[in-house]
């Protein structure tokens, strides 16, 4: 069955072509498996919530824009009812009970792992550009410019909002313009197309934009929203869409309600946020977090940007998935929010999940992949531009940003062929990588570091799980040791730094685990794997063990890597081919194209096929780096082959 819909349509349409439903709403009440829905062009100021999903792949529930793009669905609405208060600043009053059961401005954003200042979840948009919010009128009517934002220029642009009796007054410094005159839209509603229900699955969205939700913060311990998202469920394709303006997160794969284990760590304080995390994992796998019922989803060809904590969320709900081709920018630059939940991609519990051929750069950082990253390949990306900008005011440790950030993981985690170009390249505060056919021109931080709770009196290790290879189902829960790393042909070029401004904060808060250094220089002094095994000789009697051996760092393997304008290799690389006379440039144009004299200094350099067999096993889940079906990779070409 093929429904219609048009914004423009006669009311009480019955959803043919000749008499199209209005709203998608309408549809998605009837819209069952094998069904499609077309949507003309058109703005659809509406929530869309699913009331069925689909059964399979062959029989999935489709919505489509009719034209790409064409047909745009908003958490929004326009405002045109503003009055002149004062200087620059105007004032809009909006009934309450327009807003039903959710009111943005009168909705905090809070939660495990939020760190910012209070903050409501509406928004304020001039021509289609997010304001910020002050927490008094003082700053609307004489607003300073806010220096830990990526885009400074616009923070003056500042609202704030009170209540007066039922009514939610909004105050707006729209800097010398007349909001009636423009576009101002304000945020209205939570989600856009999110199924309030879990459960709805096979569900296909192809080609809208979705914009302007008034999101909640989507920590891995809560019930995680997103703008769009499948709700705990599998088989979703999200594809070909632009999804921008999120207060919070623009896609979201993440875990569903636990009613007793919901933001426990904010709310209660009893026990720390690493164990109800813990806890939540364990209860998913008790209440029927699977690989035959879970996640399996398809994000590709979509433009995700100016979103204020990610553009794709997900904890446990995103397993089993494939994230490729997509363009994300422009995530988390206001600095409004913060916390430990924020990057252009932040998911919990990767396992088996493929990012590939994503075009991500200018967030608070790209990819961050939080425990479990079993299985995870990140491939054929490129990185670039997420570090802040020149004369940022650094406001914590997690608003340095970087291409990628890896932690408490115990791996298998694949990262091959991609272009790393950003001043920080990763963050690595786990094990069990495998680093391969990379360029990269930016330092490895916080190795051997971050992997606790910052307990002073006792040991706060955190303990992270790991998992039957390929499946959900938990195998084991260990510490951080550190060390299980493989680096091989890899290219390193270290890029000329000036910024004193981000030394200056590394000098502040004497942060030696935060530097500049390109290579694996970070890996000094960890053991190579004959070190290792030589700690433990068999047949020696157990009181006499050294218990030491099974706390300390874990090998690191390296072979074929080469290093350029001054990036270091580790004392443990043997075989390490450093040039320290021919200068290498790398630059990016607005395309996306690489222009570099690299290739002339390659060419004659050849290194050794690396695959499956020869990075072995990740330590503690005893899984090879492997394909999700169990098949092995050869390394044959690299990212120009490609």
């Amino acid at each position: 069955m093929i429904y219609y819909v048009s914004a423009h349509a006669e009311e009480y349409g019955d959803g043919t072509k000749e008499k199209p439903f209005r709203t998608i709403n309408e549809a998605a009440q009837i819209a069952k498996a094998g069904d499609e829905v077309i949507v003309a062009p058109g703005i659809y100021h509406e929530y869309v919530d699913p009331r069925n999903g689909g059964t399979d792949e062959e029989h999935r529930i489709t919505y489509r824009s009719e034209v790409p793009y064409g047909a745009v669905i908003t958490g929004s609405e326009v405002m045109k009812n503003w009055t002149h208060y004062e200087g620059d600043t105007w004032k809009a009053r909006i009934p309450n009970e327009r807003f039903g059961e959710y009111n943005p401005y009168t909705t905090v954003i809070f939660g495990d792992w939020y760190f910012a200042t209070e903050t409501h979840t509406g928004e304020v948009y001039l021509n289609g550009k997010s304001m910020y919010e002050s927490d008094t009128l003082e700053g609307v009517l004489h607003p300073k410019t806010y220096m830990p934002s990526w885009d400074r220029d616009f923070t003056k642009h500042k609202w704030y909002t009170e209540q007066d009796g039922n009514v939610t007054v909004i105050y707006a410094n729209f800097q010398g313009v007349d909001p009636n005159e423009e576009h101002v839209e304000i945020n209205f509603r939570r989600n856009c197309f999110y199924p309030s229900e879990t459960g709805k699955n096979y569900i296909t969205v192809s080609g809208f934009v979705i914009k302007q939700a008034a999101t909640q913060w989507a920590p891995p311990t809560a019930d995680q929203e997103g703008m769009i998202g499948p709700h705990w469920a599998k088989g979703w394709i999200i594809e070909d869409c632009e999804i921008s303006d999120s207060k919070c997160s623009g896609i979201s794969l993440g875990k569903y309600l636990q009613p007793n284990n919901n933001n426990k760590w904010f709310t209660s304080g009893l026990k720390d946020g690493t164990q109800t995390e813990r806890d939540a994992i364990c209860q998913a796998q008790n209440e029927g977090w699977t690989k035959e019922t879970i996640g399996s989803h398809i994000i590709r060809r979509c433009e995700i940007h100016d979103c204020g904590q990610t553009g794709i969320v997900g904890h446990l709900g995103g397993v089993f998935s494939l994230i490729e081709d997509n363009h994300i920018h422009h995530i988390n630059n206001k600095q409004d929010l913060a916390g430990a939940e924020i990057g252009g991609i932040k998911m919990h519990a990767a396992i088996d999940v493929i990012f590939r051929k994503n075009h991500i750069h200018h967030c608070t950082r790209g990819i961050w992949l939080d425990w479990q990253a079993q299985g995870t390949r990140v491939t054929e990306n490129l990185f670039h531009d997420n570090t802040p900008p020149v004369g940022t005011e650094i406001n914590g440790g997690l608003s340095w940003g970087e291409d990628l950030f890896i932690e408490v993981s115990h791996g298998p985690t694949l990262v091959d062929n991609n272009l790393l170009l950003s001043t920080v390249a990763c963050r690595l505060a786990t094990q069990g990588c495998a680093f391969v056919h990379n360029l990269i021109a930016g330092s490895f931080t916080c190795v051997g570091e971050g992997t606790s709770n910052g307990g002073e009196k006792f040991s706060t290790e955190r303990y992270t799980p790991y998992h039957v290879p390929h499946r959900t189902e938990i195998a084991g829960f260990m510490t951080i040791l550190h060390g299980d790393m493989r680096f091989y042909n890899n290219i390193f070029v270290q890029q000329e730094i000036n910024r004193v401004d981000l030394q200056a904060y590394i000098d502040k808060e004497h942060r030696g685990d935060l530097h500049f250094i390109c290579g694996t220089k970070p890996y000094d002094d960890y053991p190579t794997e004959e070190a290792w095994l030589h700690r433990f000789t068999l047949h020696t009697p157990q009181s006499e063990i050294d218990k030491d051996r099974y706390y300390d760092h874990l090998p690191v393997w390296t072979g074929g890597n080469l290093y350029f304008n001054g990036a270091q290799p580790c004392n443990i690389e043997t075989d390490a081919i450093v040039n320290t006379t021919d200068p290498i440039f790398l630059e990016l144009d607005g395309e996306g194209s690489l222009h570099t004299n690299l290739f002339d200094y390659i060419k004659n350099y050849t290194c050794v096929s690396v695959s499956t067999d020869s990075l072995k096993e990740a330590f503690e889940p005893e899984q090879k780096f492997e394909m999700p079906d169990g098949s092995p990779i050869v390394f044959g070409m690299d990212y120009c082959q490609l």
